[in-house]
């Protein structure tokens, strides 16, 4: 992936589509708790697009979007109010500075094809090449999106029907993506040809197909979990059922790595692999690549805590929630700026000292990537009265900035500047190891993931 250079461009976060052959007056209310699901994905704004495709001949649609979480956004009106068949969602998540309101998704627009509603979660690598060419042909832009530039594509080629024109559009996309867009009365869900961005497909009893980021969303509205969407493939769902058409057929898959270390929910299975049995094993291989002897293993909630309980497994050193979690302050790796993230995170997490105190303790967290998150927790651990801190990372050496699939300035990634040892130094730990490179490729089973992320072992 190529760097980022503006906040508006990231369109990292989640989607969840919802695709019913009548009308419905439950329909946000499903969107509502299978985008509280994916929460974790995006915190910066959340919005829907609704359509009623099928009431009388007129498409009616209404979109609500807005900064804030899921329960800010979605008011009681929405949820008994608005009726429809069709319906696509989207959480974005923070970014450096926020966002301009204009880039809260969906994006919706008309042409020869119709009433346009979009979602996005991905990142396109010729964005500047593709706005260029649309602009010498009379486009105007409203946003700095990928998603955007997806839209005026499809407006482009609307003459050609809608089939074409996003066949048209995919032709010249480059990058990562999972779309999921309305168009007049079909819902049409996309994954990108390397499977970059997660994408899954659900039905439930009573027959409404569900295209979501992840599968913890399925389970949340009592959906059954049908497949993974394919890489390179595009669904259509209309009165006619399920259509699949697979636009691309290369062999090469690229499956994101960051899915299973840090930001999927545990409970979710992507492309056929376990989030939670990924990071346990993580945590077993941890402890087998490196055994120390300590007297206790704290998990930092909530993507560490899977790991911590593999590495006490493997050690049959006690495993032990003394880190407490406030579960009403959101991730601070994803809050707008690094003073926020660093006072963000005693607020956080806070120490049992009971637990802690004259111990040695080993701390195993998803990844290691800035190093001020680590350092401070650190700190709170030794001020807890811990006699030793080990600490430990479920993923390797992070060295590529496109890691997180946003613009993480090089001189950010610790493991740029400084060797493992200068890292423990920095952050004041007693001991530090990170996964290796060839137990990260272990815990994801060989898959073809993309780990170009992180620095290969030393041979």
């Amino acid at each position: 992936m190529g760097s980022v250079k503006s906040a508006d461009k990231i369109e990292e976060g989640g989607i969840f589509a919802l695709y019913s052959k009548e009308v419905r007056n439950d329909l946000v209310g499903l969107a509502y708790y299978g985008m509280y699901a994916l929460q974790h994905r995006g915190q910066e704004s959340a919005g829907f697009s609704i359509f009623d495709t099928v009431s009388d001949n007129r498409i009616r649609q209404k979109t609500v979007k807005n900064k804030g979480l899921v329960a800010d956004v979605f008011s009681l009106e929405e949820l008994q109010n608005y009726k429809g068949n069709i319906l696509v969602g989207h959480l974005k998540y923070s970014t450096e500075g926020g966002a301009s309101r204009h880039s809260y998704q969906p994006l919706r627009g008309e042409s020869l094809l119709g009433k346009v509603s979009i979602v996005h979660n991905g990142n396109l690598l010729n964005t500047e090449m593709l706005k260029r060419e649309l602009m010498e042909n009379g486009s105007l832009f409203q946003t700095k999106t990928d998603t955007e530039i997806i839209l005026k594509l499809l407006g482009k080629n609307a003459k050609y029907g809608y089939k074409k024109a996003i066949l048209n559009a995919l032709k010249k996309l480059e990058g990562a993506f999972a779309l999921a867009i309305i168009i007049n009365n079909k819902l049409i869900g996309i994954r990108d040809p390397l499977g970059i961005r997660p994408l899954c497909l659900g039905k439930t009893g009573d027959g409404i197909y569900v295209l979501s980021s992840e599968s913890c969303a399925l389970d949340a509205i009592g959906a059954n979990f049908v497949r993974d969407i394919e890489p390179g493939e595009l669904v259509i769902m209309d009165e006619n059922g399920l259509d699949s058409i697979k636009y691309d057929n290369r062999d090469k898959k690229y499956y994101s790595s960051f899915e299973y270390i840090y930001f999927a929910r545990p409970d979710s299975v992507i492309d056929g692999l376990s989030v939670y049995n990924v990071r346990h094993e993580s945590g077993r291989l941890l402890y087998e690549q490196n055994p120390i002897e300590a007297d206790l293993v704290i998990g930092v909630p909530d993507s560490g805590v899977p790991a911590a309980i593999g590495y006490s497994e493997a050690s049959g050193i006690p495993y032990g929630s003394a880190l407490i979690k406030n579960k009403y302050i959101g991730r601070t790796f994803i809050l707008p700026t690094q003073e926020l993230r660093e006072k963000a995170v005693r607020v956080k997490l806070n120490p049992m000292k009971s637990l802690i105190e004259g111990k040695k303790v080993v701390v195993v967290d998803d990844s290691l990537v800035r190093g001020t998150t680590s350092k401070i927790l650190i700190k709170i651990l030794f001020d807890a009265g811990a006699k030793e801190v080990h600490f430990r990372s479920a993923s390797p050496v992070v060295i590529n900035e496109s890691y997180f699939g946003v613009n993480i300035a090089g001189k950010e990634l610790i493991g740029n500047r400084l060797s493992v040892e200068g890292i423990r130094n920095e952050i004041g730990a007693t001991s530090l190891d990170y996964l290796s490179y060839r137990n990260m490729k272990k815990a994801l089973q060989n898959r073809d993931v993309n780990l170009d992320s992180f620095k290969k072992d030393e041979e």
